[in-house]
């Protein structure tokens, strides 16, 4: 009858011991980066949503003043991309927008529908999305202080009058002296009081989000 030899240490008994406890324990680490991941997705898709439902409220608030009303849309619009980064801004602008052309009431004066898109407003619509994302973009390269967001949101504002008021010119058949006088002289000074708000609200908002 031979001899059974044991060794109680599980290191020499089990040579792939030690290679099971790292593979475990990177896996362990693996799934905590998952988790977290997920729950970062999770927080980003709420302030988005959040984000989306103030744009979509700040255009109830429409004064109007022709065939571009004065309305606090653009400031929220600007804010997404400061707090929420391009990409999830971005993501924001797209859901408000699709909500409007599928007839819900979130446009200037509680409006809706596709046909919007395509009105003398519609340049300004659209030109929210590639302005929220270079605000975004902006934001996210420069340190973040008040005087870098009002830069990121210049910029953001340039775009919109550069896409808008060539297409209120366009839609409506006005020269261009009275497009600039319509669509974008009006605004300015109300913009940049919108745009120092927004860079206050950002300075309070941002810690908040960050520390979610």
């Amino acid at each position: 009858m031979g001899t059974v030899f044991t060794d109680k240490n599980p290191k020499r008994a089990y040579p792939h011991f030690r290679t099971f406890k790292i593979l475990l324990s990177k896996l362990k680490i693996s799934q905590g980066k998952i988790d977290m991941n997920i729950s970062n997705q999770l927080r980003m898709t709420v302030y988005a949503s959040l984000f989306a439902a103030l744009i979509a409220a700040g255009a109830f608030i429409a004064i109007p003043i022709g065939p571009v009303p004065i309305v606090l849309q653009n400031m929220f619009v600007l804010l997404a991309g400061i707090i929420l980064g391009s990409r999830w801004g971005l993501a924001c602008v797209s859901v408000y927008l699709l909500m409007g052309a599928l007839g819900f009431p979130v446009f200037a004066g509680g409006t809706g529908g596709i046909g919007r898109l395509f009105g003398p407003t519609g340049g300004y619509l659209l030109s929210y999305l590639p302005a929220v994302y270079a605000t975004g973009i902006i934001s996210e390269k420069l340190q973040k202080t008040m005087a870098n967001d009002i830069i990121a949101m210049v910029a953001g504002s340039l775009i919109v009058y550069a896409a808008g008021v060539p297409w209120l010119k366009y839609v409506t058949g006005m020269g261009w002296n009275k497009a600039v006088t319509v669509g974008m002289y009006p605004f300015l000074i109300g913009d940049i009081i919108k745009i120092i708000a927004a860079a206050y609200a950002a300075k309070i908002i941002r810690p908040i989000v960050k520390k979610q």
